[in-house]
């Protein structure tokens, strides 16, 4: 099966953003994929702005993604587009970096007007570092709930919404078949 790298971009260590990426690597792990996870908000600050991929923690960043079959890149939608944070660390990567490996975006936000973010923003960078962008998920952060575990808890159609996305993207993995239209 798959090595998936889960990259959440929010600089909150409460992140929604953060919970919903765990849920996706969730389901990815009951499906036999290994997922790892990546917060470069957790990275040394001076280096990651001044892109020094030669500090041992952004080296390290760095070699994940590329060990990556493919990824999972979640980001709060701040201003109409994804993180700062995210657009930092992505900037710092190799320009083929995530060539040809599958790639879920996923969003959330508080207002359904930033829905078109994934779209506008963020698909045409990972375009450009060479992802096979599939199709992604904005989540309302209205949707995210706790569950009592403390878990993320999805409301509504969402819930729905994102188990299609997530099967469709699992379906596109090394050793999984051919993306197929759901």
């Amino acid at each position: 099966m798959a090595t998936v790298l889960a990259l959440t971009g929010s600089p909150s260590p409460t992140s929604r953003t953060a919970r919903l990426a765990a849920l996706v690597a969730a389901d990815l792990r009951g499906r036999g994929h290994r997922v790892r996870t990546l917060a470069p908000r957790e990275l040394p600050a001076g280096p990651l702005l001044a892109a020094r991929t030669a500090d041992p923690s952004i080296a390290r960043a760095v070699r994940l993604v590329a060990e990556a079959d493919a990824l999972v890149v979640a980001t709060p939608v701040y201003q109409a587009a994804y993180s700062g944070l995210l657009k930092v660390f992505l900037d710092l990567l190799p320009r083929h970096a995530l060539d040809g490996k599958p790639v879920l975006p996923l969003a959330t936000g508080g207002s359904a007007a930033h829905v078109l973010a994934l779209d506008y923003a963020l698909r045409p960078v990972l375009t450009a570092l060479g992802a096979q962008v599939g199709p992604g998920r904005y989540v309302l952060d209205g949707e995210l709930g706790a569950a009592p575990d403390g878990a993320v808890a999805l409301t509504g159609e969402s819930a729905a919404a994102l188990a299609r996305t997530v099967a469709r993207f699992a379906a596109a993995l090394p050793g999984a078949g051919c993306l197929t239209a759901a």
